[in-house]
């Protein structure tokens, strides 16, 4: 049985586990799909899509994590992010289901709905507010090839029919445990989620390495020049520990100032004395697209990824612009979160640009060159490998190229 659903897409009856028909919609590219592919509901394929109770949680210092929608926005559970919950509070969210491996965290609901994030091994997670939490059946679907399926360009254009929600983007239940899922054979199913789980595996590790060079950075220049380090060394007689080039830039000893004791021969002065600041303004609505047309636009800390902005939207009509190396700033609330421009991008009202008139972008940004162009490797390397996974992505998905050949590719890169 067949009829036309909202979407302009055909809908088919499929038995689900209890025998009851469910109308299923398939996405508008179904019909390019290998015929051996089976189509499913999602929770015909899974064991359980389970909801969280209704309620804010109380946030502690320490405890189980609690998953928001903001710490799965890349595709992977960002712990270092996650708020943290009572024992108390996470049993109360888990009554219903106790995240597990195997299990998939699904945002439902504002800026970074419709992403799916594998739940760690061996760590207490929650579900927090605009979450759900799906249960794979292992017998019919892969956890790993599911989490892809549901962040695939084909799910991102399917879901967009579904929204509800006036002010925040949203997905209610029924929507979702409806969602269609194309299954391979279990075979190929796993070796789709190995080849795009090697290239995840590789961002996230320079992801993780890059953050570890960020620490680094920050704590080398709040030694240098906040603590004044050297300085205290060098003025007591101690070796700094440092190459002597570098060592014989700072003085030996400390002078008054306004602001308290500083190096000598440093000086004191104000922002606008040392960098040219560009103040954001925002263009006409219509002037913005999604598509790629004119430069990427910032508005906000909702664009700040780690170092560098993610693309989300662009702009025609842009009159404030930021340059390659300039630190971006948030100006409107929350204020003060930084970023990097890596190349030529106009700046809303949300946000300024600071380039240092003399100092190179890293002092600027607060960090030493060499981490700094360590970081800068990573980042080109991670984005290079995301450009290669989005493209095989929906390739691998529609069955469009042959496993092998893929294997041989994403080898020879890594």
């Amino acid at each position: 049985m067949r009829r036309a659903d909202r979407n302009g897409t055909a809908g088919e009856r499929e038995v689900g586990r209890a025998g009851d028909a469910r109308l299923l919609h398939r996405p508008a590219t179904a019909n390019s799909y290998p015929t051996r592919w089976v189509w499913s509901r999602l929770d015909v394929a899974c064991l359980g899509v389970f909801d969280r109770p209704h309620s804010t949680p109380v946030i502690v210092d320490h405890g189980a994590y609690l998953a928001r929608s903001q710490d799965v926005r890349s595709g992977v559970f960002r712990a270092e992010l996650a708020a943290r919950v009572s024992e108390g509070i996470y049993r109360d969210r888990t009554a219903r289901a106790e995240p597990r491996r195997g299990d998939l965290l699904y945002s439902r609901e504002g800026t970074y709905f419709g992403i799916a994030a594998e739940v760690p091994p061996g760590m207490q997670v929650c579900l927090g507010q605009r979450m759900v939490l799906i249960r794979p059946n292992p017998e019919i679907v892969d956890f790993r090839f599911l989490r892809h399926w549901l962040n695939s360009p084909t799910m991102s254009a399917h879901i967009q029919g579904y929204r509800d929600g006036s002010v925040a983007e949203r997905l209610n239940l029924p929507t979702i445990r409806a969602l269609p899922v194309a299954i391979p054979p279990h075979r190929e199913q796993r070796a789709i989620a190995h080849i795009l789980g090697t290239l995840d595996d590789k961002i996230e590790l320079n992801r993780r390495m890059n953050e570890t060079l960020e620490t680094m950075a920050r704590a080398l220049f709040k030694s240098w020049f906040v603590d004044f380090d050297p300085v205290r060394a060098k003025a007591e007689g101690r070796d700094p520990g440092l190459p002597k080039p570098v060592a014989g830039l700072f003085p030996d000893s400390f002078e008054d100032s306004e602001l308290g004791e500083r190096p000598k021969g440093w000086h004191v002065g104000a922002v606008s004395d040392e960098f040219d600041l560009t103040m954001g303004q925002s263009p006409p609505g219509e002037t913005y697209n999604e598509s790629g047309e004119g430069v990427p636009f910032y508005q906000g800390r909702a664009d700040f990824g780690f170092r560098y902005p993610t693309r989300r939207v662009y702009c025609t009509a842009a009159t404030r612009f930021a340059a390659p190396g300039d630190a971006l700033i948030t100006v409107r609330a929350p204020v003060g979160d930084i970023n990097m421009a890596r190349e030529v991008c106009a700046v809303g009202r949300g946000v300024a640009a600071a380039r240092h008139k003399t100092a190179s972008r890293s002092y600027s940004f607060q960090h030493v060159s060499p981490l700094h162009s360590r970081v800068e490797v990573n980042e080109r390397d991670s984005a290079a490998l995301a450009a290669l996974r989005d493209t095989l992505l929906p390739k691998l998905l529609s069955g469009e190229i042959r496993l092998k050949d893929v294997e041989r590719q994403v080898d020879a890169v890594l």
